[in-house]
């Protein structure tokens, strides 16, 4: 059994340095490669990474074609049994890819594992959860709310349930363990979410197919900058509300149209 781990980046050369530092202090036991795909960053991402860890792949890319497509170009030029899906931004301790490695594997039902995320002091992020519809996502968004609040019922809610193995709809993208059998089985990621909402899409693909998603705390990744969009960019944000479109228009049709009015009316449908 063999690892392939890949890195999407764009403009992030601090951060992807910090996570290939963290697999270089402690490497995953099982054999493994590690290529990062860069995404026509300017910041001198890929020549970094080819100076300090020349035994990782570098794929550079001459456009940003997004983080679905990005981590296609990498699964495509890789031949590992497993793909780990890994955020540049990400720190992973010592032992954390194998713990992941093994609770997947334990489970012959399940094609996808992820692991705990937190934050750089500790805290929770909510990295797995229900698929996406127009009212789970209306709770989600509650809970996500109350939960940066510090209320604590939520508080204790998302502990609690981050504190159980079990299987869920969806984990997240920031760090994605899948049987490579099972990603081209679905045709790997879908391309037309250029970022965010791909890894609950990848998922669900998965989930057609009859096989299951894992969550596990048995393994925990410090995931730097994803509890929260409020600091992201004009562009992210845009990438959201797109992909976020696409995804109705590809599981809830019907509820597509409502949600093209509700951007129009907060004056977000001038990025569509």
């Amino acid at each position: 059994m063999t690892l392939s781990i890949i890195i999407v980046s764009f403009n992030a050369r601090a951060d992807l340095e910090n996570c290939l530092q963290s697999l270089a202090a402690a490497p995953p036991r099982i054999p493994h490669d590690v290529t990062v795909v860069d995404n026509a960053s300017s910041d001198g991402s890929a020549d970094a990474v080819r100076a300090r860890w020349p035994l990782v792949n570098v794929i550079a890319l001459p456009e940003n074609v997004g983080f679905s497509a990005g981590n296609n170009a990498g699964i495509r030029a890789t031949r590992g049994d497993l793909i780990l899906l890994l955020n540049s931004d990400t720190l992973v301790p010592s032992g954390a890819v194998d713990r992941l490695v093994a609770r997947l594997l334990a489970d012959a039902a399940a094609a996808v594992a992820g692991p705990r995320l937190v934050d750089v002091s500790g805290r929770l992020e909510i990295s797995c959860g229900p698929m996406i519809s127009p009212f789970g996502e209306l709770k989600q968004k509650l809970q996500g709310r109350l939960y940066e609040r510090r209320f604590g019922p939520v508080e204790r809610a998302v502990s609690g349930a981050a504190a159980r193995e079990r299987h869920v709809d969806w984990v997240s993208g920031a760090c994605l363990l899948v049987h490579r059998q099972d990603a081209e089985a679905v045709g790997l990621l879908d391309e037309r979410f250029f970022l965010y909402t791909e890894d609950v899409d990848f998922c669900a693909s998965i989930r057609r197919r009859g096989r299951r998603i894992l969550f596990t705390p048995a393994a925990e990744i410090t995931h730097l900058r994803g509890r929260s969009r409020n600091s992201a960019s004009p562009a992210a944000n845009a990438a959201y509300r797109r992909s976020h479109l696409a995804f109705y228009e590809k599981h809830h049709p019907r509820w597509a149209p409502l949600l093209r009015a509700y951007l129009r009316v907060r004056g977000q449908i001038s990025i569509f």
